[in-house]
């Protein structure tokens, strides 16, 4: 609901003709590139599902590659409708499907998360480097002091939350941590395991899968099929930012990007667009693996 809202205060923005030639880069874009960068994205999302067997495999269980690829599938396709309840329904169903333990298999989807965490900031750590003087002008109007004032307030609250749940004598807390044992050990599995090397260089592909699918794109439209890889690569960064902290991006994707790309010099309507073309096609991509994963796999493996 806030995505739509979002969306039509966005538009409003947007002057009679620069929505003009917002729709006339829709009708002139070339999705052969859409194309080519969506199949990109599925390698991806084959290179999460299959990067997952060398986590479950450290804690003992396999589960079928086609298992772990519905999981995978579901998981994009639930966080965009409820933001890090993916993870969840992902661990739900590679133990509905597979049989392995709902707590060992969240644990070994938070070790990923982790790394991909990792990966991220020093993706934007990068960025921030080489492209410190264009990063600061985006960055400028962002109200860092109240973020301050209610990130401190959630940190309070956590850290109070933390030492509850370690000092509590609680019938129902001793169950809790019972279980949090279990997610531990597939959380640490990955800093254990003997395949650590073909891990981090799934991991390494996934993101470079990311940026590809982002970079072909830029050729969809003639106002972005002249930058360069470096200005490319920033506004991949924002929005991963963005997809990261929101329910997929729903609402604020294409008008981050369209922002970014402003800084460059790309007409507001024409990063808009881009934005959204971007934004329309990966979730599109989502919403059809997604729902073929929902309704294939209780087909597919309906014994266990």
């Amino acid at each position: 609901m806030l995505g739509v809202f979002l969306i039509i205060y966005m538009y409003r923005q947007f002057t009679s003709t620069e929505l003009e030639d917002l729709k006339n880069s829709f009708r002139t874009a070339d999705y052969l590139y859409v194309f080519f960068s969506l199949i990109i994205g599925f390698t991806g999302f084959w290179a999460r599902a299959y990067r997952w067997k060398y986590t479950l495999a450290h804690i003992g269980y396999s589960a079928p590659m086609g298992a772990k690829f519905g999981s995978v599938c579901i998981t994009y396709i639930m966080n965009m409708f409820i933001p890090r309840s993916g993870e969840v329904s992902r661990a739900v169903a590679i133990n509905k499907y597979a049989g392995i333990p709902f707590d060992k298999a969240l644990g070994t989807i938070i070790a990923e998360r982790i790394v991909d965490m990792i990966l991220l900031v020093l993706v934007v750590g990068l960025t921030a480097i080489l492209q410190f003087e264009e990063m600061r002008s985006y960055l400028a109007e962002i109200p860092f002091k109240q973020l301050l004032f209610y990130g401190t307030i959630a940190g309070i609250l956590f850290l109070g939350s933390v030492l509850f749940f370690v000092y509590s004598k609680l019938e129902w807390v001793q169950k809790i941590k019972i279980r949090i044992s279990g997610l531990m050990q597939g959380a640490l599995s990955v800093f254990k395991m003997p395949n650590k090397w073909p891990f981090l260089l799934l991991s390494l592909y996934i993101w470079f899968s990311y940026v590809l699918m982002f970079y072909i794109t830029i050729y969809a439209l003639p106002e972005t099929s002249g930058l360069s890889f470096g200005t490319v690569f920033t506004a991949f960064v924002i929005g991963s930012i963005v997809i990261t902290f929101t329910n997929g991006g729903t609402g604020f994707f294409p008008f981050a990007i369209a922002k970014i790309l402003a800084v460059y010099g790309v007409p507001k309507s024409a990063g808009a667009a881009f934005g959204w073309i971007v934004w329309t096609s990966q979730t599109a991509q989502i919403l059809v693996l997604g729902g073929l994963s929902f309704l294939l796999l209780p087909l597919v493996y309906r014994n266990k």
